[in-house]
């Protein structure tokens, strides 16, 4: 073999040395990359999780606390606010959310029935208070709104300022309720309810546990949504050829025994 051919082999032994060598520091980076992505991932999860946590831990420290119900609350663990006089035989159970599109449009349609019908002594109207779209769309607006509205409750303004927070709602992804100076603008709008007793259990979240509490029975129910409505146990906001007139004549069916 010439020393030319010698010289070539060796080369070629020496060019397949080097690429393997190149191979195996091409392994060791891709095996370091990979390992340091995998750590930087699990720091990153951590660091989601560590906000979420702090999150959650500044919700729960918003709700803690005792359950305090509103001034007259009644029913089940005291989670509904009663409107109109207790001896109507026609009964009225809504489960509603203040943040709720299809609660306003519900509110919209009925408030002048279900007002003569109550003033009337003929219906009383059983409201319970859910936070769906705080869950769904984020924020606390739904809480804070069903809070405020306890807070009206206790001063006995509580259907007034109810219909007060449907007539000024908020588009569903705005979370205006959850400004405490809204709350106080809409009070205004109220007779004699913008006081510094109402500012304070505003403020003091006195009822949020209640509405914690409120909710978790709404989700413990097993209803389709916000709103929820029955009349004597009957669902009539699923029933499609439901109008006030009909709801009218339903109470006053009743009423009449």
């Amino acid at each position: 073999m010439s020393e030319k051919n010698r010289e070539g082999k060796r080369t070629a032994r020496e060019r397949l040395a080097e690429e393997r060598e190149k191979q195996k520091t091409a392994e060791k980076r891709r095996r370091v990359l990979i390992v340091s992505a995998s750590v930087l991932g699990v720091l990153g999860l951590a660091a989601v999780i560590g906000v979420v946590a702090a999150n959650a831990g500044k919700d729960d420290a918003d709700t803690a606390g005792p359950v305090v119900a509103p001034s007259g609350a009644n029913g089940e663990d005291s989670l509904a606010i009663p409107v109109g006089d207790t001896g109507a035989k026609a009964t009225l159970t809504v489960w509603e959310d203040f943040r709720c599109p299809a609660c306003k449009s519900f509110e919209d349609a009925y408030r002048s029935t279900i007002h003569e019908l109550t003033e009337a002594g003929k219906l009383k109207v059983e409201y319970h208070l859910a936070t769906l779209i705080d869950a769904n769309m984020g924020g606390s607006g739904s809480r804070k709104a069903a809070n405020a509205a306890a807070c009206a409750q206790n001063a006995g303004k509580f259907p007034a300022y109810h219909d007060v927070l449907y007539e000024n709602q908020p588009a569903e992804t705005s979370d205006d309720f959850a400004q405490e100076a809204k709350l106080f603008d809409l009070a205004k709008k109220v007779d004699g309810l913008d006081t510094s007793a109402f500012r304070g259990c505003v403020e003091d979240g006195t009822h949020n546990s209640w509405v914690v509490k409120s909710n978790e029975a709404f989700q413990k129910g097993g209803f389709g949504g916000t709103p929820s409505v029955f009349l004597n146990g009957t669902n009539i906001y699923a029933d499609q050829s439901m109008t006030p007139a009909k709801l009218k004549e339903m109470v006053e069916a009743k009423a009449k025994g």
